[in-house]
């Protein structure tokens, strides 16, 4: 078949999480899931269901949370010919809590699960010969090294024309930001779309803001998209500098919307639509992915895109 017009790889897991607010993870409480995840198959999962060709190469375990991720990806349009069913490891699983403050707390077993054992020889050079978007995240850097190598790899074989997204998506459960930004490092330098989270844009420039470390990077040629949640997003360029303005939005479960909006970033340059108009459509999957419990659950189809754009329409 051929080529995805977008891949990426990195770490196959399912989500079980916490029913109430306030249920830490250290003492017997309820769980509902498994919902399919992992940032980078919420990502290319999103890309599928807005309507371009999206693949993905990952590692699963010949168990029934590995179907679960599978089924998904075949159910959206997800080519997944490339995701290795490994009968010597159990597919990776996240548990997730949320409190009242907002906050989460997560427990990965991953490293060791079938996510964990990605690596170079997963990644073959014919399947990246024909796309035009890759897309990478700091989390998959940091899992394990075999890994990271196969992130690595996938950036080096990628065709000079195509381009190459990255969100930091840095997780402190798995190593420590200043060690995440040296794995990060030969990634942003090739970026063409650099997509950080509050507190990345500094982290990663020594600026004294994200908004001036944005700026930093943009002046080096890069699209940089600052996302901020409730507050919307922010576009830099060397040219010029966007806000975004959110749309409201009863928020259910956060988790994954980030990467959802990522993919609609993608989806939007693509389709070569204007600055404004890509962060506005991104902005708009982002917030419908926040709605519906579950970190892929929320993610919309393109006609209900459409339809949430219309309902928001300037009078």
């Amino acid at each position: 078949m051929p080529t995805p017009e977008v891949i990426s790889l990195g770490n196959m897991l399912v989500e079980v999480m916490r029913v109430q607010l306030d249920e830490p993870l250290d003492r017997p409480g309820t769980f509902v899931g498994p919902f399919p995840s992992g940032d980078t198959p919420i990502y290319v999962d999103t890309v599928a269901r807005l309507g371009r060709s999206a693949g993905f190469i990952g590692v699963v375990g010949r168990d029934d949370f590995g179907r679960c991720l599978l089924d998904r990806f075949a159910r959206d349009g997800v080519d997944a010919t490339r995701v290795r069913v490994s009968p010597e490891h159990s597919t990776g699983v996240a548990f997730v809590a949320y409190f009242r403050d907002g906050s989460r707390r997560f427990l990965y077993h991953w490293r060791h699960a079938a996510a964990g054992q990605l690596s170079p020889e997963d990644v073959d050079p014919a399947y990246l010969r024909g796309t035009r978007w890759l897309h990478l995240t700091g989390c998959n850097l940091a899992i394990c090294e075999s890994s990271r190598q196969a992130c690595y790899r996938a950036m080096e074989m990628l065709p000079p024309e195509a381009r190459l997204s990255f969100d930091p998506n840095i997780r402190p459960e798995v190593l420590s930001a200043d060690e995440i930004r040296a794995l990060c490092a030969p990634v942003l330098t090739r970026a063409d779309v650099f997509l950080p989270s509050a507190g990345e844009g500094k982290l990663f420039t020594g600026a004294a803001t994200d908004e001036e470390g944005c700026r930093q990077l943009a002046r080096q040629g890069k699209i940089v998209v600052l996302k901020e949640g409730a507050r919307g997003s922010r576009v830099f360029t060397a040219a010029e500098e966007l806000h975004i303005p959110a749309f409201p939005v009863t928020e259910v479960d956060p988790t994954g919307a980030g990467d959802s909006f990522c993919a609609a970033f993608t989806v939007a340059l693509l389709e070569g639509m204007p600055l404004a108009e890509a962060g506005r459509f991104a902005n708009a999957v982002g917030a419908l992915a926040v709605t519906v419990k579950g970190p892929m659950e929320g993610a919309p189809t393109r006609a209900q895109v459409e339809a949430f754009l219309a309902r928001h329409a300037a009078p």
